[in-house]
């Protein structure tokens, strides 16, 4: 029996080693050529596709459609498939891969239609524009066909690649829309059904302002308090309440200071932008060399794997740098019964099988019922001039001016954009597609009051700052127009202001700065929003000093800090989250039962919890709290029991320290459903070190994309750390290069460094 025992668990091993040996090989045929010359259709001369260390795509071209190509073939080569994962996001195709787990979020997307907007799109760019889209596609699929063996994401789910189309670039940059104004959209739904079911008091008191404000103006909105309206639905009981969960994670950050603050008299930049992690990370390093009228150009920074430019960078001239902007760009119209309306059937499709899916449409955008009631959404995204190629022309630009006058078209999700120069100079401007509609509403608006026609045309009058007083621009999510501009561009569900607060105040706190300052200003994870929180639990548990003994000592000693050894940060940020989820419970289970949540505006009940808190109104007080004092000692006390059955069954504080539990842990899509891969497809999991309203921001799954400081002119000094590597392929030197740096906070240099690798793509 034992020898046959011992021959069955050799057999086993022996068939697993060949299963482990057949992936290797798999991964192994996947590997792209890196040397060497290539043969192939496409660029009109040689063109040079470089790599360093880092894998760092550098090419040089002898013109921009074969350095689109060279790039389209670099991204096909090491990010085919995550390509196709914002293209079918954004299309509502991801079934097709996925199957009819992925249905729902297909017909979410779908519902915008686009594809078909895409292709309306693309036939609208200028004949250069397209001839440079339809190069770049071109390479893409010419490192597609040159595969030997399908990516491993492809063999795992038994499907096949689709070549990419030049349509697919634009469909890459409405996957940025969903990303980046989706809230918008859903906060505006959520605001009205809340309005339908509360009255309008309700709405204005969960969206009062906050008294963090920094705009680059120092105006400030007057903060009107709202009076608390009474809760007249049944109360919900601690026990029973449904937690409205993580809201939407807001984190980009960029500030600049001219030349008058350098020693060099360059202007310098900053630019994290803050978006979900995951493998392989959205950028893609690159450095493209091209001539442009008579010009040697020289562009270094991050490529949006899918798109043909390059999005944050520097020419040696010019440096710029985007967050999302948050202005309102989107309104739900409401509809009476005499709007004409049409019907169009979709096809979602699964490996399988097809499921038909009607969209209603109207003159004023695709419908949706919210309430009982039928409503149309205008949203930018939707209109012609929502996506383009334009910001391609900050590669050539010479000065901070020509950079703001050739962006005035650009079509990208509206964003903050910095720009500087080698010659002093630094701006800020909203740049992207703004509608020319004025005073956006976050009501609903009727189709007789609100004509299409708004919608249709490009705001022409846009905000910019050159060159300021002081000599500083800075944002963070937050607004950043003027008192007066923000009646004409509205709130699209700004982010709390902290984090411009302590960006703001520590430019202030200066009269020079260089590359290594700011670099640490983007890892700056004081904790100055939490402060009154902490200080509140501090207050409530100092009630039972006995009861609370160890908890007390850990508050006190917190660091004032979103930082690793923080147990009290820890508590605090668990204290402030339950008490939202607990008092909110009423407008939450109303919403929840119609697939509607509070997630889009928790973060702006601010200064409607610290108002509760304040007056303690009976109506708010959860069902079996008998005053608002025993609910916080209550609150603190499930929130603390949740956090040790997630993080320390044995119930020990110290084990609640911040950086285990805020750790993060970039993965990759396929090991989240398959855990079992996760050693070879994630990268390391690191200590958590920022929060959500601190410059720092982080989560589990969210933190800085990219962090770049830059004067232009002096890229030698730049920084460019990125959390992640080049390559999808973990068998791929560079799958995990550069990460070490995100992690341990190192400066990667801008630059590209030694080249390793170097591919000539050779016309047939």
């Amino acid at each position: 029996m034992t020898s046959k025992i011992t021959k069955a668990l050799i057999m086993i091993a022996g068939i697993l080693a060949l299963s482990v040996g057949a992936g290797y090989g798999l991964l192994w045929a996947n590997l792209p050529q890196l040397d060497g010359n290539v043969v192939i259709q496409g660029p009109e001369q040689p063109a040079h596709l470089d790599r360093d260390s880092l894998g760092t795509a550098v090419i040089r071209a002898s013109s921009r459609t074969d350095a689109a190509f060279a790039l389209g073939y670099a991204h096909g080569q090491d990010r085919f498939f995550q390509m196709d994962l914002l293209r079918r996001n954004a299309a509502g195709e991801l079934a097709e891969l996925f199957g009819e787990d992925a249905l729902a979020i297909d017909k979410k997307h779908r519902f915008h239609q686009f594809r078909k907007r895409a292709r309306l799109a693309l036939a609208q760019l200028t004949d250069k524009q397209r001839t440079l889209l339809g190069q770049y596609a071109r390479g893409v699929n010419t490192a597609l066909d040159a595969q030997q063996v399908r990516s491993f994401e492809y063999l795992l789910s038994g499907t096949s690649p689709a070549p990419w189309q030049p349509e697919d670039s634009f469909l890459v940059i409405y996957s940025m829309y969903l990303d980046l104004q989706n809230g918008t959209v859903e906060r505006e739904q959520v605001l009205e059904r809340l309005r339908q079911a509360f009255g309008p008091q309700m709405t204005a008191f969960v969206t009062q302002t906050d008294p963090l404000q920094a705009a680059l103006d120092n105006s400030h909105l007057p903060l009107t308090q709202i009076e608390i309206p009474p809760l007249d639905v049944p109360a919900v009981s601690l026990a029973a309440h449904q937690p409205i969960g993580e809201p939407k994670v807001y984190g980009s950050n960029n500030w600049a200071v001219t030349g008058q603050l350098t020693s060099s008299g360059h202007a310098m930049i900053s630019n994290d932008m803050h978006l979900g992690l995951n493998v392989p990370v959205i950028w893609y390093r690159a450095q493209l060399n091209y001539p442009d009228h008579g010009q040697n150009i020289q562009v270094t920074g991050v490529s949006l794997p899918g798109t043909p430019t390059i999005v944050v960078g520097a020419n040696g001239k010019i440096a710029w740098g985007f967050t999302n902007g948050y202005i309102d760009t989107a309104d739900w119209v409401l509809l009476d019964d005499n709007t004409e309306t049409v019907q169009v059937t979709e096809t979602l499709k699964t490996p399988g099988n097809a499921v038909e899916y009607p969209v209603e449409l109207s003159a004023d955008g695709p419908v949706t019922r919210i309430g009982s009631a039928r409503y149309a959404l205008s949203w930018v995204a939707h209109q012609p001039y929502a996506v383009n190629l334009d910001l391609m022309a900050l590669e050539t630009a010479s000065s901070v001016a020509d950079g703001l006058a050739t962006t005035r078209s650009t079509g990208i999700p509206v964003q903050n954009m910095l720009i500087t120069d080698s010659q002093g100079n630094a701006a800020w401007r909203l740049t992207g597609a703004i509608p020319a509609r004025a005073a956006p509403q976050q009501n609903p608006v009727t189709a007789s009051a609100y004509p299409a026609t708004l919608w249709e045309e490009r705001a022409e009058q846009v905000p910019v700052v050159e060159n300021p007083a002081h000599q500083r621009l800075w944002s963070a999510n937050s607004r950043v127009v003027s008192a007066g501009d923000d009646a004409r561009f509205g709130d699209g569900g700004y982010a709390i202001a902290s984090r411009a607060v302590q960006i703001r105040d520590k430019l202030m706190a200066r009269q020079q700065f260089n590359e290594s300052d700011f670099f640490q200003m983007q890892l700056d994870n004081e904790a100055q929003f939490m402060a009154r929180w902490q200080a509140l639990l501090l207050s409530q548990l100092a009630l039972h000093p006995q009861h609370f003994q160890d908890d007390i000592r850990y508050l006190k000693q917190w660091q004032r800090c979103a930082c690793a050894e923080s147990v009290g940060y820890t508590l605090t940020r668990a204290f402030r989250d339950r008490l939202l989820d607990t008092v909110f419970a009423p407008l939450q289970h109303l919403l929840s039962a119609e697939g509607l949540s509070l997630k889009p505006i928790k973060d702006n009940l601010e200064p409607a919890i610290w108002q509760l808190l304040k007056e303690e109104p009976a109506s708010w007080l959860p069902a079996g709290e008998k005053d608002w004092a025993t609910l916080l000692i209550n609150v603190y006390t499930d929130a603390k029991e949740a956090l040790f059955k997630r993080y320390s069954p044995d119930q020990k504080l110290a084990e609640l320290n911040w950086g285990r539990v805020n750790t993060l842990a970039i993965q990759h899509p396929f090991a989240k459903t398959m855990p079992q891969l996760g050693w070879l497809l994630n990268m390391p999991e690191i200590q958590g070190f920022g929060g959500r309203y601190e410059p720092a921001v982080q989560t589990r799954a969210f933190g800085a994309s990219e962090r770049f400081v830059v004067q232009p002119g002096r890229e030698d000094d730049g920084i460019l750390t990125i959390p992640g590597g080049q390559s999808a392929n973990p068998l791929s030197p560079f799958f995990r290069a550069g990460f070490d740096d995100y992690a341990f906070h190192r400066k990667t240099p801008l630059l590209p460094g030694n080249i390793q690798y170097r591919l000539t793509l050779i016309p047939q």
